[in-house]
């Protein structure tokens, strides 16, 4: 008699957990304000008109990617390489894609050694095939668009077909980045295109890229195999064999992106997330808001130059074992855990002084002489992009080909990089042992680019952002996460703040802005000071407690934030 009313109440229950599932997944597919922050008004638009369309993070990424390639090809390309972290909304979890470049497999330990047996100097190692390596831009967004895709592959580039088609006005960025001091008229097509009777283009012209819009048509019908099989892939070997390098089809076809696991801490009630190696980015942007929030707890009450001060000295340790220790970790053991450990980074905390600057930080490990090559004259390339899709799925992007216009060498419209130049050019450190980042077969090279995502407690993203600036962009990126998660500001206030970087050696602050007036103060705790333009390119998405989306874009540059509904 009993059995009839508990199988009701079973059905019942069942019944309203139904309607609860239900509900629930409505509620989660409910779309959401989403954002694009990206370099190039160009691009913004193209990453919204995928959102726009029902695209998911990664279709907008691909499609900004694409246009970028056209419009900011001083910058980032098909030809060059990236990191990407992918935050996943169902369920919540962060992942990091590698598209970093890798060498070609005959390359030598001393392909950057003089007869003399003396490091090359850098401008003369940039041009040309010598330091080219194996692109991965698009073998990654393939490997990441067969995850977490929505719309077809071939729909992503058309918007990218279609300008290069019909043409797109010249900004005064790319035209200023023609005039600058460098030999960028070597080689052509790139001289032809660039530097139409002898002279380079000007702002305010229309320019057409046929042979890109042939490229990219190709790779939207085939897919990226269409990039690194048959004739484009034998146009790339072709010209960088033909102008010194070791790039082989077999480099080309063998290349593979990976998925890895990205690295992360909790810092200031976040979860920050970062790319793992062969990006030191995202190890050294956590070694520094880690040792930043364990000094300024020792720290009563702060001032905006002491909190400066505190993230300078926590950059100077970052970098002390960044120079050492790091490398891609899939060739050499690098002590990941180690250094990123609570004991080791309390142990390392306590050397920053409220009071005075420690001056040149020693890595934390050993005490050898800093074994890794000085700091690049001039970095203007790289480029990055942040989206946020109406599901709350987001994508933090950095691509580069590395110098501006990389190796100089146009194949298919688009530039080839120059990325091999990031390797150690001695094999040997200070101490006569293998350097982590030398060059080797198949390897990549060790990174700055520090694309970075942060959760919230409820595991959403909070801060999505990330920035070029040659090695540089780790400053720039700590310094603006610090800003926004430890000191409460908004975005774009934090991205239009004057920039503070150390990178182990003297401390640099940005011209014309407010951080040029801490010099004193700097100063007087014993700080080492350089004044100049810091050209970061931040660009990022900021999701509030309540939900409220803002984006953020660097005014140093040309991009914009765009808001889609």
């Amino acid at each position: 008699m009993t059995s009839k009313p508990i199988a009701f109440w079973h059905l019942l229950v069942l019944f309203w957990s139904l309607l609860l599932v239900l509900a629930t997944a409505r509620a989660d597919e409910t779309p959401q304000p989403g954002m694009v922050a990206a370099a190039h008004p160009l691009a913004t638009e193209a990453g919204v008109e995928m959102l726009e369309s029902g695209g998911s993070a990664i279709d907008a990424a691909i499609a900004i990617q694409a246009v970028l390639t056209l419009v900011e090809p001083q910058s980032s390309g098909i030809g060059g390489g990236a990191f990407l972290l992918h935050y996943a909304n169902q369920p919540a979890r962060v992942q990091a894609y590698d598209g970093r470049e890798t060498a070609p497999s005959a390359i030598k330990p001393d392909h950057f050694l003089t007869e003399s047996g003396t490091p090359m100097d850098f401008l003369d190692a940039v041009p040309g095939g010598q330091a080219v390596g194996v692109p991965g831009t698009l073998r990654m967004l393939e490997l990441a668009h067969e995850e977490h895709g929505a719309l077809p592959w071939e729909a992503l580039f058309q918007p990218a077909i279609r300008l290069a088609e019909q043409g797109f006005e010249v900004t005064p960025r790319l035209a200023d980045m023609l005039r600058i001091d460098l030999p960028l008229d070597a080689f052509e097509p790139m001289a032809g295109y660039f530097f139409p009777a002898g002279e380079p283009i000007s702002a305010g012209v229309t320019l057409t890229n046929p042979d890109l819009a042939d490229t990219l048509t190709r790779i939207a019908n085939r897919g990226a195999e269409a990039f690194y099989e048959g004739p484009i892939a034998e146009s790339i070997v072709a010209t960088v064999q033909g102008n010194g390098g070791k790039l082989t089809r077999e480099d080309m076809a063998g290349y593979q992106a990976l998925e890895r696991e990205p690295v992360c801490r909790s810092i200031a009630d976040h979860s920050i997330c970062g790319m793992p190696l062969p990006s030191s980015g995202g190890m050294t942007v956590l070694q520094i808001l880690s040792l930043l929030e364990m000094a300024s707890a020792e720290v009563e009450a702060t001032t905006r130059l002491t909190r400066r001060h505190l993230l300078l000295e926590a950059s100077r340790l970052g970098f002390a074992d960044r120079n050492e220790y790091l490398g891609d970790a899939d060739f050499v053991d690098v002590p990941v855990e180690t250094l990123l450990s609570n004991d080791y980074l309390a142990e390392r905390a306590a050397l920053i002084s409220p009071t005075q600057s420690l001056g040149t930080a020693s890595p934390g490990l050993a005490n050898p002489e800093s074994a890794m090559s000085s700091a690049k004259r001039i970095n203007h390339s790289t480029s990055h992009f942040s989206v946020l899709d109406a599901r709350g799925n987001a994508v933090s992007m950095t691509s580069s080909i590395e110098m501006p216009f990389g190796s100089r060498l146009m194949v298919g419209g688009f530039m080839l990089n120059n990325q091999l130049t990031d390797f150690r050019f001695d094999p040997e450190a200070a101490d006569g042992r293998p350097h982590p980042n030398r060059v080797q077969p198949g390897k990549r090279p060790l990174s700055s680019m520090s694309p970075v995502i942060a959760l919230d407690t409820d595991d959403q993203p909070r801060l999505i952002i990330g920035s070029p600036g040659g090695t540089r962009i780790i400053g720039y990126v700590a310094q603006r996460v610090a800003d926004v998660l430890m000191a409460g500001e908004e975005l774009q206030t934090a991205i239009e703040a004057g920039s503070v970087i150390n990178r182990n050696g003297v401390t640099e602050l940005e011209a014309e802005t407010p951080a040029e007036a801490l010099r004193a103060g700097l100063e007087a705790l014993g700080h080492e000071i350089e004044v100049g333009p810091l050209t970061s390119g931040l660009h990022g998405v900021e999701r509030l407690p309540d939900g409220v989306i803002h984006g953020g874009a660097d005014p140093r540059r040309e991009g914009t934030a765009v808001k889609v509904r």
